[in-house]
């Protein structure tokens, strides 16, 4: 038995050390294979060129097209992979053990704060999911019922992380291309930022909720383990550090604003999994504060990125531990000490406290 899990990636990385079940997939038709040693998903069948709107599932569909040869196919991110227990990468003995009982393996459910249609309209146009609502009914209307249900509720699955036997993967994989083709003939995607133009992307994680409840398939759901950050998200907070040290307040100010409004998943938790640039939004908040009232600010003259990282992360810790009232005499002991500022502790309250 052969089992293949594809690493969807958009850059170079280092794969697992086990190459024979991790197999890098480059989505996106601007790769060039011969530069990294990885299979790419413009040969063959493939809808590489619509990777802006499909976003991953450029490279579901790839493997479902093209691998006429496993017996298992599964995917999963660069950064992002399926874990057993043990918070280990999941073996290829392990997955054929679990899908002896199970129909797939996939990403354990993700409570919402808020039923699925209401958090989705927040970013999302209603277009979107009402013309998915259209194409479910006009070609997979028995799934309707379920569908119906599922964006009132609060659950979905994400990342189109899974792991299935080829007939139920390539049996889900129809249905979803079906659906997202109907849709893509009926709208235009035209979302100024990348971020939002993945629109079938983000689609498709709820869709394979709603297969998997409709179709009453059993799930073996698993912890998502994260190997590293994105590489973006490196570039962001690289950048960052330079203006902080040539002490360039509205530069750093005006490149963050830029970039929130480029990809606005950047302080997401999936995102900025280190915490840092939410940390250097709120040296950037201080500093602006500092220099209205000062004429001056910590930035003036150039800091440490890391040093003022370390500083802010410290006052964080001080402010989440108070539950209410006034800054305790080790705050203020602490800004002192560590030379902050007032505006420092104001900011840091406002965005740790606790209902202070």
């Amino acid at each position: 038995m052969k089992t293949t899990v594809y690493v969807l990636t958009h850059k170079n990385f280092i794969p697992p050390n086990d190459t024979k079940m991790y197999v890098p997939l480059h989505v996106g038709h601007t790769f060039c294979v011969s530069d990294y040693g990885f299979m790419g998903d413009d040969t063959g069948d493939n809808i590489s060129e619509r990777n802006d709107t499909f976003s991953e599932l450029t490279g579901l569909y790839w493997a479902w097209k093209n691998d006429d040869t496993s017996d298992i196919i599964g995917t999963c991110h660069y950064r992002r992979y399926l874990i057993n227990e043990g918070e280990e990468l999941l073996t290829e003995p392990e997955v054929e053990e679990i899908l002896k009982d199970y129909d797939l393996i996939t990403t354990k459910e993700l409570k919402l704060n808020f039923p699925y249609e209401y958090g989705f309209k927040e970013h999302h146009k209603p277009l979107y999911l009402e013309e998915t609502k259209k194409a479910i009914e006009s070609l997979y209307p028995e799934d309707m019922p379920v569908f119906n249900s599922a964006i009132k509720g609060v659950h979905t699955y994400f990342g189109n992380m899974m792991i299935m036997k080829k007939e139920t993967y390539s049996a889900y994989m129809k249905w979803l291309f079906d659906i997202l083709f109907f849709m893509d003939r009926n709208i235009t995607v035209d979302e100024p930022d990348s971020y939002h133009r993945r629109i079938y992307g983000f689609i498709s994680e709820f869709l394979l909720y709603v297969y998997v409840k409709s179709r009453g398939l059993k799930a073996y759901e698993c912890k998502v383990g994260m190997t590293e950050e994105k590489a973006e998200i490196k570039e962001v907070r690289h950048a960052l550090a330079e203006f902080f040290k040539d002490g360039d307040l509205n530069g750093a100010k005006e490149y963050f604003l830029e970039q929130r409004e480029k990809r606005p998943d950047l302080l997401m938790e999936a995102s900025d999994i280190t915490g840092e640039l939410h940390i250097a939004m709120q040296i950037i908040a201080t500093a602006g504060l500092e220099q209205r009232k000062y004429g001056e600010n910590l930035l003036t003259g150039g800091r440490d990125f890391k040093e003022l990282v370390s500083l802010f992360a410290g006052l964080n810790d001080l402010v989440s531990e108070r539950k209410h009232g006034p800054a305790s005499e080790e705050e203020h002991r602490y800004i002192k000490e560590k030379g902050l500022s007032e505006e420092a502790l104001f900011v840091a309250e406002k965005m740790y406290g606790k209902g202070i």
